[in-house]
């Protein structure tokens, strides 16, 4: 069990991959931010 087994984290740091033992870096939803900045947007006022 060291840098040759796959099954273990210091195994898939050295084979470069990913999975249940070692996940990748999680990016945040990009579709959160856009419902924040449509909420803070005041509506545009009509001149009479």
């Amino acid at each position: 069990m060291g840098r040759g087994d796959i099954k273990t984290k210091k195994g898939k740091t050295f084979a470069g991959s990913f999975g249940k033992t070692r996940p990748a870096k999680v990016t945040k939803k990009a579709v959160a931010v856009k419902e924040v900045t449509e909420k803070k947007k005041a509506p545009a006022k009509k001149k009479a």
